[in-house]
C-alpha cells in the first residue's frame, strides 16, 4: 500500500482534481431522482404545467452536466493511470540498470518480465479509483441524508445494507489475494522457462532434446492452467455477487418504499424518488466492491514491484557500508589489481593475460575483479568494496564473450559513450578486425539489428562486442574468450591489435587461447583456484608442463577449427 501510496504523492493536485469531479459525478446522479420526485409531485400531480416544464428543464441540463463530470472523470483517471504506469516503468528502469548483473543471480528473467509487463499495470489501475472511490463514499452519506429526510427508517436500512454487502464480498477478496500471488509466481516460472527453451532452441534442436523440454513446459502449463482456473473461480463469485447483491438490495428497497407508500406513509414521488436513489447507489456500490478487488490485485502486484525494487545493487555492498561508512576514493592514475584469493596481481597498463584450467574459475575471477561479488580484491592498495559502484562501473568493464545487443542501428549499438564519432567506431572495429561485418551490410554503420544481433553469424557479433568494450575505453578492461568465435587467423590480428588499440591502459584476457596468450606482456596460469606460475607465454610453455598441455589443448582445437573454416 506504501507503493500505490507513493504514486498517488507524485501527482497529488491530478488526484485530488479526479476526486473532485468524481464527487461531484455521483452526488449528480442522486440530483436526478430529487428533480423526477419534484417533477411527478410538483407538476403531474398538481396538473401544474408550467411547473412540470421547469422541472423537466433542470432534469436535462442536470444530464447534461452530469454527462460533461463524466468525460472529465474518466479523462482524469486515465491521466492518472498513465501517469502511474509510465512513473512506475521508469523506477523499474532505473533500479535495473542500478543492480546489473546481480538481478539474473536474484530473480528469474520471466518475474522481471511479469512485473514490468503486467504488475506495473495493476498497482496503476488502484489509482483509478481514487477518484470515483471518494465520490461513492460521499454520495453514499448524502444518499442516506436525503432518504432520512424521506424516511429514517429506510435510511437506516441503506445505511446498514451497504455495509453488509461489503462484508459478504470481503472473504472472496481475501481468498482472490492468496490464489493471485500463487499464481503471479508461477506465471513468472512458466514465462522464464520459455525465454530459455527459445533461447537455446538451435541447442535443444542439436541434441533432440526439444521434445524433453516440451513435455516440461507443457506439464508446468498444466499446472499454471489449474491455478488460473482457481483464480478465475474466485473472480467469476466475486464478478457475480458484485452485481447480484446490489440487484437484491435494490429490489428490496423498492418493496419496502412501495408498501409505505400503499400505507400513506410517503407520496408517489418520494416512492419514486426512493427508488432513484437506491438505483443510483449501485452506482458506488459497484464501484466500492470494484475497487476492493482492484485493491486486492494491486497489493499482489505491489509486492512484485517491491521485491525488485529492494534488490541490493550487488553482493560487494554491504548495508553497513551504506549506513555512514567512508566511502573510498578510487585510484586517479592505472593502478594494479590484486585478488587475494588466487595470489593474482595485475600491473597497471599491462596486457595481462590468465589461463585457468577450470572455466568457472574464469568467470569467479571476472566477478572478483569486477566487483559482482563479495571479495577482498584491491585497487592501487584501495579495497575494491569500499570505492563508489558507480565509479567502479565507470572505469572497470567486465566484457563478457555473449553480452546482450540491443535492436538499433549498428551505430547506435557500438555508440557507448557521448561524443563518439564515426572515426572513433571504425577505428575499435579496426581493432576488432571487424570492418569486415560493416562492409558486408548493405547501409553500412545505418544498417538495423534486431534484437541479440541474431542476423549476424557468432563470430561477427563477438567481434562487435569487443569494438563496443573498446569505444567505452575504460581504465580496466577484462575480457572473457573474446575470440573463441573467430579463426585462428583474425585471432591472430585481433590479438596484434588489441595491444595497440589498449596501450597505456590495463587489459585483462582470460582465455586459452595461444595466438592471445603470445601477445600478451604477461600470463599468469590460474590452477585449482590458485595462480600457480606467472610470465610470458613462451616461458610458461618451457618451464609449466600443466600449462603446456593446456594450452596445446587449445592449439589442436584451433588448428581443427581453422581448417573446418
Amino acid at each position: 500500500m506504501w507503493y500505490m501510496w507513493w504514486l498517488v504523492r507524485c501527482q497529488p493536485w491530478r488526484v485530488l482534481r479526479g476526486s473532485l469531479i468524481g464527487t461531484a459525478w455521483m452526488l449528480g446522479l442522486s440530483v436526478r431522482p430529487y428533480l423526477v420526485a419534484r417533477a411527478i409531485d410538483d407538476g403531474l400531480r398538481a396538473s401544474d404545467h408550467r411547473a412540470l416544464l421547469w422541472w423537466v428543464a433542470a432534469i436535462v441540463v442536470a444530464g447534461v452536466g452530469l454527462a460533461y463530470l463524466g468525460i472529465m472523470r474518466h479523462r482524469t483517471m486515465t491521466f492518472v493511470r498513465e501517469d502511474a504506469t509510465a512513473r512506475s516503468a521508469a523506477v523499474l528502469l532505473r533500479q535495473l540498470s542500478r543492480i546489473g548483473a546481480v538481478l539474473p543471480r536474484k530473480l528469474a528473467a520471466g518475474e522481471v518480465a511479469t512485473v514490468g509487463g503486467t504488475d506495473i499495470t495493476h498497482t496503476s489501475a488502484v489509482l483509478t479509483i481514487t477518484g470515483p472511490g471518494v465520490g461513492a463514499v460521499l454520495a453514499y452519506a448524502f444518499v442516506a441524508v436525503v432518504l432520512w429526510s424521506v424516511s429514517p427508517f429506510l435510511a437506516l436500512f441503506v445505511l446498514l445494507g451497504v455495509p453488509a454487502m461489503v462484508m459478504v464480498v470481503g472473504p472472496l477478496l481475501r481468498r482472490l489475494e492468496r490464489v493471485e500471488s500463487v499464481y503471479r509466481h508461477q506465471q513468472g516460472i512458466l514465462t522464464t522457462r520459455a525465454g530459455d527453451v527459445v533461447a537455446g532452441l538451435r541447442v535443444l534442436a542439436g541434441v533432440g532434446g526439444r521434445g524433453l523440454f516440451a513435455r516440461r513446459y507443457a506439464a508446468r502449463s498444466q499446472n499454471l492452467l489449474a491455478e488460473g482456473y482457481r483464480v478465475g473461480a474466485v473472480n467469476s463469485w466475486i464478478e457475480a455477487l458484485t452485481i447480484v447483491i446490489p440487484g437484491l438490495f435494490l429490489a428490496a428497497v423498492v418493496w419496502l418504499a412501495a408498501r409505505m407508500a400503499a400505507a400513506g406513509d410517503i407520496t408517489i414521488g418520494q416512492m419514486v424518488a426512493v427508488y432513484g436513489y437506491v438505483a443510483i447507489l449501485v452506482v458506488p456500490v459497484w464501484f466500492l466492491l470494484e475497487g476492493g478487488y482492484q485493491v486486492i490485485r494491486g497489493r499482489v502486484a505491489a509486492r512484485r514491484i517491491i521485491t525488485l525494487l529492494n534488490l541490493t545493487p550487488d553482493d560487494a555492498a554491504p548495508p553497513a557500508r551504506a549506513g555512514g561508512r567512508e566511502v573510498l576514493p578510487a585510484p586517479d592514475r592505472p593502478a594494479e589489481l590484486h585478488d587475494p584469493a588466487t595470489g593474482l596481481t595485475v600491473p597497471a597498463g599491462r596486457l595481462f593475460a590468465v589461463a585457468a584450467d577450470d572455466p568457472a574459475e574464469v568467470i569467479a575471477l571476472a566477478d572478483r575483479l569486477g566487483r559482482f561479488v563479495a571479495s577482498d580484491v584491491t585497487w592501487g592498495g584501495v579495497p575494491l568494496d569500499g570505492i563508489a559502484l558507480d565509479e567502479v562501473r565507470a572505469r572497470i568493464l567486465v566484457a563478457d564473450h555473449d553480452s546482450y545487443f540491443f535492436a538499433g542501428t549498428l551505430r547506435e549499438i557500438l555508440r557507448t559513450r557521448a561524443g563518439t564519432g564515426d572515426a572513433d567506431i571504425r577505428a575499435a572495429l579496426h581493432a576488432a578486425s571487424a570492418e569486415d561485418v560493416v562492409d558486408a551490410l548493405p547501409d553500412g554503420l545505418a544498417a538495423p539489428i534486431g534484437t541479440r544481433a541474431r542476423t549476424l553469424s557468432g563470430g561477427q557479433r563477438q567481434r562487435i562486442r569487443l569494438a563496443r568494450a573498446l569505444l567505452a575505453e575504460p581504465d580496466v578492461l577484462i575480457l572473457i574468450d573474446p575470440t573463441s568465435a573467430v579463426d585462428a587467423h583474425t585471432e591472430a590480428r585481433i590479438g596484434q591489435r588489441l595491444r595497440a588499440a589498449r596501450a597505456g591502459r590495463t587489459t585483462i584476457v582470460l582465455a586459452t587461447s595461444p595466438l592471445l596468450l603470445g601477445c600478451a606482456d604477461t600470463v599468469a596460469h590460474l590452477r585449482e583456484g590458485r595462480i600457480v606460475a606467472a610470465g610470458t607465454h613462451l616461458e610458461l610453455l618451457e618451464q609449466d608442463p600443466s600449462y603446456r598441455a593446456l594450452v596445446s589443448r587449445d592449439s589442436e582445437s584451433a588448428d581443427i577449427d581453422g581448417a573446418v573454416r
